[in-house]
């Protein structure tokens, strides 16, 4: 955007609503599990797959979508990813069985994956660039709202109307979203034409295959342990919906400040943020491996391990950036695939660890991920630049 063009900070807010509608249906699944599951007649595990399927499709989507659609008004395009999110909340909601409810969660990770590969692109040409870092954490405040909201007002609402009625919560969001965007999204002709080699060459670089490595291990690490801790709270701590709804609020409410306390620790190395976070959430899931049946540690551990995701999301996108900062959408698409790629892997080796050995399987599965990818970021990651 122009410096001199005024800043569209509606279209801004627009977006963060966007983000909270899609992190908000993203989380609702591990509030939820175990009442999806017992309707839907399947497995814990089975139902986590809920998670596995929309970040799978949201890896492939990320890079995929700016490439389908480079010919495209992005103002269209985005409105019809929100259209889809609200499709796909509705069908969730609807679901009879784990086929439709999957299929819903698919469309989602459309709409995921095609949002966040785009992003940043669309906050760039939204404000002037002087302000462009503003626009992004009001874009990211949409992720700390969500985190706070989404676990424990979905298990509340699950326990008052039953699952679906999040979902109808979810639905309703999304379609203020749709509003919202319709109203105050300009028009924003394609610029970028973007290609499949630009993707092949930053997958040459050493410093990008180290930071998607890094982030494949410790998201899915924490994906592993946070999918399945309903389960965890409900068979391990033996605590009522009560109780649980009350620590996923404290878990959200962790995670609200830990967006800020990571964004402060990434400014001054983006790799000892990502240790921070990693090295925190391995030390509590195995505290919740040793003494899960402690209502008070089990309570502790999952509000600080809300605390210490807050530190990756700014870490990982610093650390990307810098890793190719002349190819910084690209870099960004792939960061975006790796992550859902990540969750992927978690929600499935958590839920194969969860039917095969109980509940403690999350956090066991945790453990290992988040150790082996703190280790390779604290001897790998980037470190700053000598004076």
């Amino acid at each position: 955007m122009d410096s001199a063009a005024p800043a569209r900070w509606p279209a801004v807010a627009s977006l963060a609503l966007g983000v909270f509608a899609l992190v908000t249906a993203e989380f609702l699944p591990a509030s939820l599990l175990t009442a999806m599951a017992t309707d839907l007649g399947v497995s814990d595990g089975a139902a986590g797959q809920a998670v596995t399927v929309t970040a799978l499709v949201g890896a492939v989507a990320a890079p995929s979508i700016p490439l389908l659609t480079r010919r495209i008004d992005r103002r269209a395009v985005l409105l019809a990813l929100t259209l889809l999110l609200v499709l796909s909340n509705g069908l969730a909601a609807a679901a009879g069985s784990l086929p439709v409810l999957l299929l819903a969660r698919v469309m989602l990770g459309i709409a995921l994956g095609g949002f966040w590969s785009m992003a940043a692109a669309l906050a760039m040409r939204l404000v002037p660039e002087r302000l462009f870092a503003r626009a992004m954490s009001v874009i990211l405040t949409g992720v700390s709202v969500a985190t706070v909201c989404a676990a424990p007002v979905g298990a509340w609402m699950g326990e008052l109307w039953g699952w679906r009625s999040a979902f109808v919560a979810a639905g309703a969001v999304s379609m203020l979203t749709l509003a919202a965007q319709l109203f105050t999204l300009p028009a924003l002709p394609p610029r970028d034409n973007p290609d499949l080699r630009v993707l092949g060459q930053l997958l040459g670089r050493p410093a990008v295959r180290i930071a998607l490595l890094a982030v494949l291990l410790v998201i899915s690490g924490h994906f592993a342990g946070f999918t399945y801790i309903r389960p965890l709270m409900e068979d391990v701590t033996r605590l009522s919906v009560g109780a649980i709804s009350a620590i996923l609020l404290g878990y959200g409410i962790g995670g609200f400040f830990g967006n800020f306390a990571g964004g402060l620790l990434a400014e001054r190395s983006e790799r000892l943020a990502i240790v921070f976070g990693g090295g925190l959430i391995a030390a509590l899931a195995g505290s919740l491996l040793l003494a899960g049946s402690s209502a008070v540690v089990t309570a502790v551990a999952v509000a600080l391990w809300g605390f210490a995701f807050g530190a990756f999301p700014v870490g990982f996108q610093t650390w990307i950036v810098r890793a190719a900062p002349d190819q910084a959408e690209g870099a960004g698409g792939l960061l975006v695939a790796a992550f859902q790629i990540a969750i992927a892997s978690g929600a499935i080796g958590g839920g194969v660890l969860v039917d095969q050995v109980g509940a403690r399987g999350g956090p066991a599965f945790a453990v290992v991920a988040l150790a082996l990818g703190t280790l390779l970021t604290l001897r790998y990651g980037p470190r700053p630049a000598r004076a």
